[in-house]
């Protein structure tokens, strides 16, 4: 039996937890301030949830879903990612009378991908979705939602905002006739991958990281000559409420978003400051989302950032994500243990963390103490039982005190 975990996934303890916990809080606060409740769907769905949302020929769903058959038959997906989730949810629920929407969540995905740094096969991600809401105030909500996220982790001046137009159908479906042409004649010349792409997907050509290809897309057309005055507007509208909250941005031409269902909006906060991996949170319009997987044709907009790498960037930006510091209480033979384990329940139960270390002799559960970055230590063995009294320490200074054990709780802030 192999004690590894499997490859894709690691193990999460008390420290890393503490990293992750301290960025999904950070984001439910903010969120709930914004008016988004906090939900949760399944972690594995219908398949179709997914192939329908996520394009049949993608490569999420050729290539990178966890699929198999449950023992009653029916093909089931750990999720990928949570938008297809939450709209499933609004469906089923038939909500379409309640709108508009607002909805957080925190939670892990799965995909078959390569590791690297900040994303493993199971990865945990922040977002939110909102429905309802077809105009562009809707798009700058979620943006300013996410920017306030990456303020209140103190990494906002680390990230830059990318901001682009996908634009309506009408604009889309011209250009990609454009895009088209215009590859067909670099055919030749494309990669593998994006040749494949130019009859299913070529919108994708424009973010191919092939060197090669990156020179052809530098001479394609721009989307702005195939956006419809309406589109313009839209986009134009967008950029104008962002510029009323200060919140700066740099317009990305080439970013985009391949699937049907996406439209004007989209966008990305990233980072020089983790290499590669640079985007911390992305996200879109997807008005046509709901009404593909079969509910009434619904506006939506929303995003979705990852834990481990807003974690990591949280690293450089504030202070350890440091446990509380206890209480350490260091009994020395059983009598003194029974004593102090009453204290310990004490002043658990008024909130106040507390350690107790349960064996070893008082030098060894003074180095616990240290370890655990405890403020105060108790000390209690049997000379210290025949007094009435524990020595407290301040860990700090080291200054010790002698305490009435009926009074210990109280000058702890416990209570008897």
């Amino acid at each position: 039996m192999s004690v590894r975990p499997v490859r894709g996934t690691v193990d999460l303890f008390p420290e890393d937890m503490r990293r992750h916990r301290r960025v999904a809080e950070t984001a439910r606060g903010i969120a709930e301030c914004y008016g988004y409740g906090e939900m949760q769907t399944p972690i594995f769905e219908f398949t179709d949830v997914f192939a329908r949302t996520l394009g049949d020929v993608s490569d999420v769903v050729t290539k990178e879903m966890y699929t198999f058959s449950d023992r009653g038959g029916e093909q089931i997906t750990l999720r990928p990612e949570n938008t297809a989730g939450v709209a499933r949810a609004y469906i089923s629920a038939k909500l379409q009378n309640a709108l508009p929407l607002k909805y957080f969540y925190a939670g892990p995905m799965f995909r078959y991908e390569r590791p690297q740094k900040g994303r493993q096969r199971q990865f945990h991600q922040i977002g939110v979705e909102l429905f309802g809401v077809p105009g562009p105030a809707g798009d700058v909500e979620v943006i300013a939602l996410a920017a306030e996220v990456l303020r209140g982790l103190n990494m906002l001046d680390r990230t830059t905002l990318r901001l682009n137009t996908l634009g309506d159908a009408a604009s889309r479906d011209a250009y990609r006739a454009a895009l088209v042409d215009y590859f067909s004649g670099h055919r030749a010349a494309l990669s593998e991958e994006s040749q494949e792409r130019l009859s299913r997907n070529p919108l994708r050509i424009l973010d191919s990281k092939d060197a090669d290809d990156r020179k052809i897309v530098a001479g394609a057309p721009s989307f702005d000559a195939y956006l419809s005055s309406e589109a313009a507007d839209f986009f134009a509208a967008v950029r104008q409420g962002l510029d009323d909250l200060g919140i700066a941005y740099e317009r990305d031409p080439l970013l985009v978003r391949g699937l049907d269902y996406y439209c004007h909006t989209a966008f990305e906060f990233v980072t020089e400051a983790l290499g590669a991996q640079g985007t911390v949170i992305g996200g879109g319009r997807y008005d046509g989302l709901v009404g593909i997987m079969g509910g009434p044709e619904t506006p939506g907009v929303g995003w979705a950032g990852g834990i481990e790498r807003l974690a990591m960037l949280a690293d450089q930006t504030m202070p350890p994500a440091d446990a509380p510091r206890p209480v350490a209480l260091a009994p020395i033979g059983e009598a003194a243990e029974r004593r102090l384990l009453q204290l310990a329940f004490a002043l658990r139960s008024a909130g106040i963390p507390t350690d107790i270390g349960y064996s070893g002799n008082l030098k060894r559960r003074m180095a616990r103490a240290a370890k655990l970055n405890a403020h105060t230590a108790v000390i209690l063995g049997d000379d210290e039982l025949a007094k009435g009294v524990a020595t407290v320490r301040d860990m700090a200074t080291g200054e010790q005190t002698d305490v009435p054990l009926d009074a210990l709780a109280a000058r702890l802030g416990g209570r008897a």
